[in-house]
């Protein structure tokens, strides 16, 4: 394993992270800076309060995006062999360092998103099957709330059960990494939790209809 490269990767990482699509799309097609605006949060869904799903979609392809590649970056400098626990690992590494990016971007005073989006990312290079599982978990939960918060949190906590049950983990510290996430998520959604418990939290529009409040 090169060390030149590896610190290359892991520059890289965090710098595709800090891309700050949220702000850049909002302040480039509407003047508008959306961490002033709705949650204050530079993430999909206050974009799409904010600046509705127009703008929302592109934001939340590109957040994914920046955690795929992250992940994918120690297979594209061919850090160590495919498949082995080092590149799986590596992987792990390179995305927490994008999801760090983004909560922490560099290119727009260290204020970011949750993160949420990116993550969704990471997983999916690294198992896409059970990602794409807790993807069902976001939806049917989403359908049946409207709560964009309550659906994230669900879906990251099913990550590891979906992971333990039905597949094999490729490394320890992908077990770990699996556990953190989820830890993580409702960490980061903890503004969230007080609004749920107040009753404050807002619902989103759903297939062009605004939920019940």
């Amino acid at each position: 394993m090169d060390i030149i490269y590896t610190v290359v990767v892991f520059v890289l990482a965090y710098l595709l992270g800090s891309i700050p699509s949220a702000v850049w799309i909002g302040k480039s097609f509407h003047n508008i800076d959306v961490r002033e605006h709705g949650s204050g949060n530079a993430g999909t869904t206050n974009v799409i309060r904010v600046l509705g799903w127009n703008t929302g979609i592109p934001v939340l392809l590109i957040d994914v995006s920046k955690g795929w590649l992250a992940s994918m970056l120690p297979l594209f400098f061919n850090l160590a062999s495919e498949g082995s626990g080092l590149i799986i690992n590596l992987q792990i590494f390179a995305g927490v360092t994008s999801i760090i990016g983004h909560i922490f971007p560099v290119f727009a005073g260290f204020r970011g998103g949750k993160g949420v989006a990116t993550v969704f990312g990471v997983l999916l290079a690294l198992q896409p099957l059970v990602t794409v599982s807790c993807l069902g978990v976001f939806f049917t939960v989403l359908l049946l709330t409207g709560i964009v918060s309550v659906s994230s949190m669900s879906a990251g906590v099913s990550f590891p059960i979906f992971l333990f049950l039905f597949f094999n983990p490729p490394s320890v510290i992908f077990k770990i990494f699996s556990v953190l996430v989820a830890i993580a998520l409702i960490i980061t959604h903890r503004k969230n939790i007080g609004r749920l418990l107040r009753g404050e939290e807002k619902k989103l529009i759903v297939f062009g209809r605004k939920a019940k409040q």
